[in-house]
Protein backbone atom coordinates (compact mmCIF):
# COMPACT_ATOMS: atom_id res chain seq x y z
CA UNK A 1 0.00 0.00 0.00
CA UNK A 2 1.33 3.40 -1.02
CA UNK A 3 2.48 5.87 1.81
CA UNK A 4 1.62 9.42 0.65
CA UNK A 5 3.96 12.15 2.31
CA UNK A 6 3.57 16.04 2.05
CA UNK A 7 6.43 18.40 2.48
CA UNK A 8 5.75 21.75 3.38
CA UNK A 9 8.58 24.50 2.30
CA UNK A 10 10.52 23.91 -0.68
CA UNK A 11 14.27 24.97 0.30
CA UNK A 12 17.26 23.52 0.89
CA UNK A 13 15.91 21.11 3.77
CA UNK A 14 12.38 20.59 2.16
CA UNK A 15 13.56 20.00 -1.57
CA UNK A 16 16.46 17.22 -0.65
CA UNK A 17 14.33 15.61 2.34
CA UNK A 18 11.30 15.13 -0.48
CA UNK A 19 12.92 13.78 -2.71
CA UNK A 20 15.22 11.12 -1.10
CA UNK A 21 11.53 10.02 0.37
CA UNK A 22 9.96 10.22 -3.46
CA UNK A 23 12.89 8.01 -4.42
CA UNK A 24 12.09 5.05 -1.67
CA UNK A 25 9.32 2.18 -3.40
CA UNK A 26 5.62 3.00 -2.77
CA UNK A 27 6.51 6.71 -1.33
CA UNK A 28 4.30 9.17 -3.50
CA UNK A 29 5.43 13.00 -2.33
CA UNK A 30 3.80 16.19 -3.06
CA UNK A 31 5.91 19.38 -2.08
CA UNK A 32 3.85 22.69 -1.03
CA UNK A 33 5.65 26.07 -1.79
CA UNK A 34 3.62 29.30 -1.29
CA UNK A 35 3.44 31.10 -4.05
CA UNK A 36 5.29 34.68 -4.08
CA UNK A 37 7.43 36.57 -6.24
CA UNK A 38 10.59 35.33 -5.21
CA UNK A 39 9.22 31.84 -4.89
CA UNK A 40 6.63 31.15 -7.80
CA UNK A 41 9.29 30.16 -10.02
CA UNK A 42 10.65 27.60 -7.73
CA UNK A 43 7.28 25.41 -8.36
CA UNK A 44 7.47 25.41 -12.03
CA UNK A 45 10.89 24.49 -12.23
CA UNK A 46 10.55 21.75 -9.76
CA UNK A 47 7.64 20.26 -11.94
CA UNK A 48 10.11 20.00 -14.91
CA UNK A 49 12.59 17.97 -13.12
CA UNK A 50 15.05 20.48 -12.31
CA UNK A 51 16.80 21.23 -9.55
CA UNK A 52 16.77 25.22 -8.41
CA UNK A 53 19.84 25.34 -6.38
CA UNK A 54 22.72 26.89 -8.87
CA UNK A 55 25.59 26.10 -6.03
CA UNK A 56 27.31 22.29 -6.21
CA UNK A 57 24.91 20.18 -4.95
CA UNK A 58 26.40 16.23 -5.89
CA UNK A 59 23.63 14.05 -6.72
CA UNK A 60 20.79 16.22 -6.24
CA UNK A 61 20.04 17.25 -10.12
CA UNK A 62 20.08 13.55 -10.70
CA UNK A 63 17.85 12.49 -7.85
CA UNK A 64 15.62 15.36 -8.38
CA UNK A 65 14.68 14.57 -12.63
CA UNK A 66 14.33 10.66 -11.50
CA UNK A 67 11.41 11.23 -9.26
CA UNK A 68 9.80 13.74 -11.08
CA UNK A 69 10.23 11.43 -14.31
CA UNK A 70 9.19 8.37 -12.03
CA UNK A 71 5.47 10.29 -11.07
CA UNK A 72 7.01 10.02 -7.21
CA UNK A 73 7.30 13.66 -6.54
CA UNK A 74 5.06 16.88 -7.74
CA UNK A 75 4.55 20.62 -6.01
CA UNK A 76 1.82 22.62 -5.81
CA UNK A 77 0.64 25.50 -4.08
CA UNK A 78 -2.12 23.77 -2.71
CA UNK A 79 -2.74 22.29 1.02
CA UNK A 80 -5.47 19.79 -0.56
CA UNK A 81 -3.14 16.60 -0.63
CA UNK A 82 -2.67 17.23 2.65
CA UNK A 83 -5.62 15.56 3.42
CA UNK A 84 -4.30 12.12 2.32
CA UNK A 85 -1.16 12.42 3.52
CA UNK A 86 0.16 9.99 6.07
CA UNK A 87 2.95 11.46 6.82
CA UNK A 88 3.45 15.54 6.78
CA UNK A 89 6.58 17.51 7.45
CA UNK A 90 7.13 21.13 8.11
CA UNK A 91 10.01 22.57 6.73
CA UNK A 92 9.72 26.45 6.46
CA UNK A 93 12.29 29.48 7.67
CA UNK A 94 11.98 30.01 11.65
CA UNK A 95 13.86 33.35 11.29
CA UNK A 96 14.52 35.82 14.26
CA UNK A 97 13.92 39.46 14.43
CA UNK A 98 15.99 42.50 15.35
CA UNK A 99 15.11 42.01 18.80
CA UNK A 100 16.30 38.32 18.65
CA UNK A 101 12.58 36.96 18.98
CA UNK A 102 11.31 34.25 16.68
CA UNK A 103 9.55 34.76 13.69
CA UNK A 104 7.25 32.07 13.76
CA UNK A 105 4.54 33.71 10.86
CA UNK A 106 5.12 31.38 8.19
CA UNK A 107 5.72 28.26 10.53
CA UNK A 108 1.94 29.79 12.34
CA UNK A 109 0.37 29.97 9.42
CA UNK A 110 1.67 26.05 7.95
CA UNK A 111 0.12 24.57 10.91
CA UNK A 112 -3.32 26.48 10.88
CA UNK A 113 -3.22 24.96 6.90
CA UNK A 114 -2.15 21.59 7.90
CA UNK A 115 -5.04 21.80 10.62
CA UNK A 116 -7.84 22.40 8.20
CA UNK A 117 -6.84 18.89 6.40
CA UNK A 118 -5.42 16.81 8.20
CA UNK A 119 -7.27 13.24 8.86
CA UNK A 120 -6.96 10.77 11.63
CA UNK A 121 -3.72 8.97 12.55
CA UNK A 122 -1.47 11.32 10.24
CA UNK A 123 2.15 12.02 11.54
CA UNK A 124 3.25 15.70 11.53
CA UNK A 125 7.01 16.19 11.92
CA UNK A 126 8.38 19.31 12.26
CA UNK A 127 11.96 19.75 10.60
CA UNK A 128 12.29 23.30 10.73
CA UNK A 129 14.41 24.61 14.02
CA UNK A 130 12.53 26.34 16.52
CA UNK A 131 13.78 27.79 20.24
CA UNK A 132 12.82 25.07 22.98
CA UNK A 133 9.30 24.32 23.90
CA UNK A 134 7.63 25.70 20.71
CA UNK A 135 6.80 22.21 19.16
CA UNK A 136 4.94 21.53 22.45
CA UNK A 137 3.33 24.80 23.35
CA UNK A 138 3.10 26.68 19.35
CA UNK A 139 2.96 23.72 16.79
CA UNK A 140 0.78 21.27 19.09
CA UNK A 141 -1.43 23.87 20.04
CA UNK A 142 -2.91 25.14 16.54
CA UNK A 143 -3.20 21.86 15.03
CA UNK A 144 -5.54 20.53 17.97
CA UNK A 145 -7.45 23.92 17.66
CA UNK A 146 -7.83 23.71 14.12
CA UNK A 147 -7.97 19.80 13.69
CA UNK A 148 -10.38 19.03 16.78
CA UNK A 149 -8.14 16.26 17.19
CA UNK A 150 -6.07 15.07 20.13
CA UNK A 151 -2.34 14.87 19.79
CA UNK A 152 -0.97 11.10 20.14
CA UNK A 153 -4.34 9.67 20.42
CA UNK A 154 -5.74 11.24 16.65
CA UNK A 155 -2.70 12.27 15.27
CA UNK A 156 1.12 12.03 16.11
CA UNK A 157 3.55 14.69 16.17
CA UNK A 158 7.48 14.58 16.07
CA UNK A 159 10.83 17.59 16.36
CA UNK A 160 12.90 15.75 14.45
CA UNK A 161 16.03 18.64 12.96
CA UNK A 162 17.47 19.03 10.25
CA UNK A 163 21.71 18.81 10.35
CA UNK A 164 21.90 20.25 6.85
CA UNK A 165 24.12 22.50 5.06
CA UNK A 166 24.79 23.59 1.42
CA UNK A 167 26.58 21.90 -0.59
CA UNK A 168 25.84 18.64 0.99
CA UNK A 169 22.19 18.26 1.47
CA UNK A 170 21.78 14.69 0.55
CA UNK A 171 25.18 13.78 2.45
CA UNK A 172 24.59 15.00 5.74
CA UNK A 173 20.58 13.55 5.17
CA UNK A 174 21.60 10.22 4.57
CA UNK A 175 24.64 9.79 6.60
CA UNK A 176 24.22 11.81 9.81
CA UNK A 177 22.63 10.34 13.00
CA UNK A 178 19.26 11.24 13.21
CA UNK A 179 17.15 12.39 16.70
CA UNK A 180 13.55 11.80 16.82
CA UNK A 181 11.55 13.50 19.65
CA UNK A 182 7.86 12.30 19.48
CA UNK A 183 5.59 12.68 22.12
CA UNK A 184 4.86 9.38 22.83
CA UNK A 185 6.31 5.30 21.60
CA UNK A 186 4.00 5.34 18.53
CA UNK A 187 5.04 8.71 17.28
CA UNK A 188 8.47 7.56 17.43
CA UNK A 189 7.98 4.51 15.67
CA UNK A 190 6.31 5.88 12.80
CA UNK A 191 9.32 8.32 12.54
CA UNK A 192 11.68 5.52 12.43
CA UNK A 193 9.97 3.83 9.92
CA UNK A 194 9.92 7.17 7.06
CA UNK A 195 13.19 8.07 8.24
CA UNK A 196 14.81 4.13 8.13
CA UNK A 197 13.86 4.22 4.44
CA UNK A 198 17.05 7.09 3.73
CA UNK A 199 19.02 7.70 6.67
CA UNK A 200 21.82 5.27 6.89
CA UNK A 201 22.97 6.53 10.15
CA UNK A 202 21.75 5.39 14.22
CA UNK A 203 18.12 6.58 14.91
CA UNK A 204 17.90 8.22 18.11
CA UNK A 205 15.28 8.14 20.24
CA UNK A 206 14.01 11.07 22.92
CA UNK A 207 11.34 13.48 24.40
CA UNK A 208 10.73 16.35 22.23
CA UNK A 209 11.96 19.04 24.46
CA UNK A 210 15.42 17.25 24.37
CA UNK A 211 15.48 16.92 20.41
CA UNK A 212 14.82 21.02 20.09
CA UNK A 213 17.44 21.82 22.77
CA UNK A 214 19.70 19.45 21.22
CA UNK A 215 19.55 21.25 17.87
CA UNK A 216 19.61 24.58 19.16
CA UNK A 217 23.27 23.72 21.26
CA UNK A 218 24.58 21.51 19.11
CA UNK A 219 24.54 25.06 16.19
CA UNK A 220 25.52 27.14 19.67
CA UNK A 221 28.31 25.02 20.33
CA UNK A 222 29.77 25.37 16.88
CA UNK A 223 29.23 29.15 16.80
CA UNK A 224 30.83 29.69 20.20
CA UNK A 225 33.62 28.00 19.05
CA UNK A 226 33.78 29.98 15.56
CA UNK A 227 33.86 33.08 17.96
CA UNK A 228 36.52 31.43 19.31
CA UNK A 229 39.09 31.76 16.86
CA UNK A 230 37.95 34.96 15.69
CA UNK A 231 38.56 36.48 18.87
CA UNK A 232 42.20 34.88 18.68
CA UNK A 233 42.32 35.96 15.07
CA UNK A 234 42.00 39.21 16.46
CA UNK A 235 44.51 38.73 19.29
CA UNK A 236 47.17 37.63 16.83
CA UNK A 237 46.82 40.18 14.34
CA UNK A 238 47.98 42.52 17.69
CA UNK A 239 50.89 40.06 17.98
CA UNK A 240 51.75 40.42 14.11
CA UNK A 241 51.69 36.88 14.13
CA UNK A 242 49.05 34.55 11.37
CA UNK A 243 46.52 32.38 13.27
CA UNK A 244 46.18 29.82 10.43
CA UNK A 245 49.57 28.87 11.39
CA UNK A 246 48.76 28.67 15.02
CA UNK A 247 45.59 26.22 14.19
CA UNK A 248 47.72 24.05 12.32
CA UNK A 249 50.18 23.89 14.73
CA UNK A 250 47.21 23.09 17.32
CA UNK A 251 45.23 20.87 15.32
CA UNK A 252 48.19 18.52 14.71
CA UNK A 253 47.43 17.19 18.26
CA UNK A 254 45.09 14.15 17.26
CA UNK A 255 42.79 15.39 20.34
CA UNK A 256 42.42 19.41 19.00
CA UNK A 257 40.40 20.93 16.29
CA UNK A 258 39.85 24.47 16.64
CA UNK A 259 37.92 26.11 14.31
CA UNK A 260 39.20 29.01 11.04
CA UNK A 261 38.32 32.15 12.10
CA UNK A 262 36.78 34.49 8.72
CA UNK A 263 35.16 37.56 7.86
CA UNK A 264 31.89 36.63 9.32
CA UNK A 265 29.59 33.77 10.41
CA UNK A 266 26.72 33.70 8.28
CA UNK A 267 23.73 31.16 6.79
CA UNK A 268 20.23 30.19 8.50
CA UNK A 269 20.85 28.71 11.27
CA UNK A 270 24.16 29.66 12.98
CA UNK A 271 23.24 33.52 12.99
CA UNK A 272 19.35 32.10 14.65
CA UNK A 273 19.73 29.04 16.26
CA UNK A 274 21.87 30.58 19.82
CA UNK A 275 18.83 33.26 19.98
CA UNK A 276 16.23 30.77 19.73
CA UNK A 277 17.74 28.97 22.34
CA UNK A 278 17.91 31.74 24.70
CA UNK A 279 14.63 32.66 23.66
CA UNK A 280 12.92 29.28 24.97
CA UNK A 281 14.69 29.82 27.83
CA UNK A 282 13.54 33.29 28.82
CA UNK A 283 9.89 31.97 27.77
CA UNK A 284 9.46 28.55 28.73
CA UNK A 285 12.05 28.17 32.17
CA UNK A 286 12.38 30.17 35.55
CA UNK A 287 15.48 31.70 34.84
CA UNK A 288 17.42 30.69 37.97
CA UNK A 289 20.63 30.68 36.41
CA UNK A 290 19.96 33.88 34.03
CA UNK A 291 22.66 36.00 35.26
CA UNK A 292 25.31 33.14 34.37
CA UNK A 293 24.25 32.88 30.81
CA UNK A 294 27.26 34.95 29.09
CA UNK A 295 29.31 33.54 26.42
CA UNK A 296 26.09 32.61 23.88
CA UNK A 297 25.45 36.24 23.79
CA UNK A 298 29.09 37.20 23.74
CA UNK A 299 29.79 34.94 21.29
CA UNK A 300 26.80 35.87 18.68
CA UNK A 301 27.96 39.80 19.11
CA UNK A 302 31.69 39.00 18.37
CA UNK A 303 30.54 36.78 15.17
CA UNK A 304 28.10 39.80 13.93
CA UNK A 305 31.14 42.30 14.69
CA UNK A 306 33.81 39.94 11.80
CA UNK A 307 32.60 42.28 9.18
CA UNK A 308 33.22 45.35 10.53
CA UNK A 309 36.37 44.22 11.10
CA UNK A 310 36.60 44.01 7.28
CA UNK A 311 35.64 46.97 6.86
CA UNK A 312 38.27 48.31 9.42
CA UNK A 313 41.32 46.43 7.57
CA UNK A 314 40.47 48.17 4.41
CA UNK A 315 40.15 51.71 6.41
CA UNK A 316 43.66 50.87 7.88
CA UNK A 317 45.60 50.82 4.60
CA UNK A 318 43.88 54.34 3.55
CA UNK A 319 44.82 55.92 6.53
CA UNK A 320 48.46 54.19 6.16
CA UNK A 321 48.46 55.42 2.71
CA UNK A 322 47.22 58.87 3.27
CA UNK A 323 44.16 58.23 1.29
CA UNK A 324 40.78 59.36 1.54
CA UNK A 325 37.73 56.86 0.86
CA UNK A 326 36.58 59.11 -2.09
CA UNK A 327 36.11 58.27 -5.52
CA UNK A 328 37.27 54.42 -5.66
CA UNK A 329 35.73 51.37 -6.52
CA UNK A 330 35.27 48.76 -4.21
CA UNK A 331 34.34 44.64 -5.31
CA UNK A 332 33.54 42.26 -3.11
CA UNK A 333 34.25 39.04 -4.04
CA UNK A 334 31.76 36.48 -3.31
CA UNK A 335 28.04 36.83 -2.28
CA UNK A 336 26.93 33.40 -1.06
CA UNK A 337 28.01 32.81 3.02
CA UNK A 338 29.25 29.76 1.98
CA UNK A 339 31.92 28.71 -1.03
CA UNK A 340 30.68 27.05 -3.91
CA UNK A 341 27.09 27.20 -2.72
CA UNK A 342 24.46 29.81 -3.91
CA UNK A 343 23.09 30.23 -0.33
CA UNK A 344 22.99 34.37 0.58
CA UNK A 345 20.98 34.19 3.82
CA UNK A 346 22.75 36.31 6.65
CA UNK A 347 25.80 36.57 4.49
CA UNK A 348 28.76 38.22 5.99
CA UNK A 349 28.68 40.18 2.51
CA UNK A 350 25.59 41.91 3.32
CA UNK A 351 26.88 43.61 6.61
CA UNK A 352 29.93 44.70 4.77
CA UNK A 353 28.55 46.83 2.37
CA UNK A 354 25.94 48.14 5.04
CA UNK A 355 29.11 48.90 7.25
CA UNK A 356 30.27 50.73 4.36
CA UNK A 357 27.80 52.40 2.64
CA UNK A 358 26.85 53.88 6.04
CA UNK A 359 30.71 54.98 6.51
CA UNK A 360 30.49 56.78 3.38
CA UNK A 361 27.57 57.00 1.84
CA UNK A 362 28.34 60.23 0.14
CA UNK A 363 31.80 59.71 -1.45
CA UNK A 364 30.97 59.14 -4.95
CA UNK A 365 31.70 55.10 -4.51
CA UNK A 366 31.25 51.99 -7.22
CA UNK A 367 30.08 48.85 -5.40
CA UNK A 368 30.00 45.92 -7.50
CA UNK A 369 29.76 42.03 -5.91
CA UNK A 370 31.27 38.63 -8.22
CA UNK A 371 29.65 35.26 -6.93
CA UNK A 372 30.13 31.92 -9.69
CA UNK A 373 26.66 31.10 -8.07
CA UNK A 374 24.35 33.40 -7.33
CA UNK A 375 21.61 34.92 -9.46
CA UNK A 376 20.73 38.25 -8.89
CA UNK A 377 17.01 37.40 -7.72
CA UNK A 378 18.87 36.64 -4.32
CA UNK A 379 21.12 39.45 -3.88
CA UNK A 380 19.89 43.12 -4.47
CA UNK A 381 22.43 45.08 -2.56
CA UNK A 382 24.92 45.78 -5.07
CA UNK A 383 25.44 45.54 -8.65
CA UNK A 384 25.89 41.61 -8.94
CA UNK A 385 28.05 40.13 -11.88
CA UNK A 386 29.22 36.50 -12.56
CA UNK A 387 31.68 37.89 -14.81
CA UNK A 388 35.93 38.16 -12.87
CA UNK A 389 36.78 40.23 -15.16
CA UNK A 390 34.18 43.16 -15.22
CA UNK A 391 34.28 43.14 -11.72
CA UNK A 392 38.20 43.70 -10.63
CA UNK A 393 38.95 45.78 -13.82
CA UNK A 394 39.96 49.52 -12.54
CA UNK A 395 39.18 48.29 -8.79
CA UNK A 396 40.67 50.32 -5.73
CA UNK A 397 39.84 47.45 -3.12
CA UNK A 398 39.20 43.94 -3.88
CA UNK A 399 37.55 42.03 -0.74
CA UNK A 400 37.63 38.34 -0.18
CA UNK A 401 34.42 37.32 1.43
CA UNK A 402 33.72 34.09 0.31
CA UNK A 403 36.44 31.11 -0.35
CA UNK A 404 35.56 29.87 -3.61
CA UNK A 405 36.68 27.40 -5.57
CA UNK A 406 37.60 29.97 -8.53
CA UNK A 407 39.63 32.06 -6.27
CA UNK A 408 42.13 30.37 -5.20
CA UNK A 409 43.05 29.75 -9.14
CA UNK A 410 43.51 33.92 -9.75
CA UNK A 411 45.98 34.77 -11.33
CA UNK A 412 47.52 37.43 -9.17
CA UNK A 413 49.95 38.81 -11.67
CA UNK A 414 47.07 39.16 -14.42
CA UNK A 415 44.92 40.70 -11.76
CA UNK A 416 47.32 43.21 -10.46
CA UNK A 417 47.77 44.76 -14.09
CA UNK A 418 43.38 44.71 -14.29
CA UNK A 419 43.06 46.94 -10.56
CA UNK A 420 43.56 50.57 -10.43
CA UNK A 421 45.00 50.09 -6.71
CA UNK A 422 46.69 46.75 -5.56
CA UNK A 423 44.63 46.42 -2.90
CA UNK A 424 43.29 42.92 -1.01
CA UNK A 425 41.49 42.40 2.02
CA UNK A 426 41.37 38.58 2.82
CA UNK A 427 38.32 37.45 4.67
CA UNK A 428 38.77 33.82 4.17
CA UNK A 429 42.57 32.97 3.95
CA UNK A 430 42.70 32.44 0.32
CA UNK A 431 46.47 33.96 -0.25
CA UNK A 432 49.57 34.09 0.78
CA UNK A 433 50.58 37.17 2.35
CA UNK A 434 54.32 36.79 1.38
CA UNK A 435 53.05 35.83 -2.39
CA UNK A 436 50.80 38.89 -3.10
CA UNK A 437 53.00 41.03 -1.55
CA UNK A 438 55.89 40.17 -3.81
CA UNK A 439 53.70 40.51 -6.80
CA UNK A 440 52.76 44.41 -5.34
CA UNK A 441 49.61 44.11 -3.35
CA UNK A 442 48.68 45.87 -0.34
CA UNK A 443 47.28 43.37 1.86
CA UNK A 444 45.66 42.80 4.84
CA UNK A 445 43.79 39.35 6.31
CA UNK A 446 41.87 38.50 8.67
CA UNK A 447 44.20 36.87 11.33
CA UNK A 448 47.38 37.56 10.30
CA UNK A 449 49.31 41.02 11.70
CA UNK A 450 50.14 43.56 8.86
CA UNK A 451 54.08 44.12 9.19
CA UNK A 452 56.86 41.94 8.41
CA UNK A 453 57.17 38.98 11.70
CA UNK A 454 60.99 38.90 11.10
Amino acid sequence: MPTNIVVVGMGYVGIPMATLLADVDDFYVTGIQRRSQRSSWKIDWLNRGLNPFEGEEPGLDELVARVVKNGKFKVTDKYSDVKNADYILIDVQTPVDDQKTPRYESLKEVSQQISKHMKKGVTVILESTVAPGTTDNVVQTILEEGSGLKRGRDFYLVFSFERLMPGKLLEYIINFPRVIGGGCKEANDKAMYLYGKVVKKELQITDTLTAELTKCIENAYRDVNIAFANEMALLTEDFNRNIFEIIELINHRHDRMMHYPGSGVGGHCLTKDPWLLLYGFNKYTERTNESKIKIIPDSRSLNDYMPYHMVELMESIFRESHRLVDNIKITLLGVSYKANTDDTRNTPTENIIRALKSRYHSHNIIYIAHDPHVKSRDYNLTELTKDFDKAVTDADVLLFTTNHREYYNIDLVDLKKKVRTPIIIDGRNIFDKKLVEEIGFIYRKVGEGSKKPY
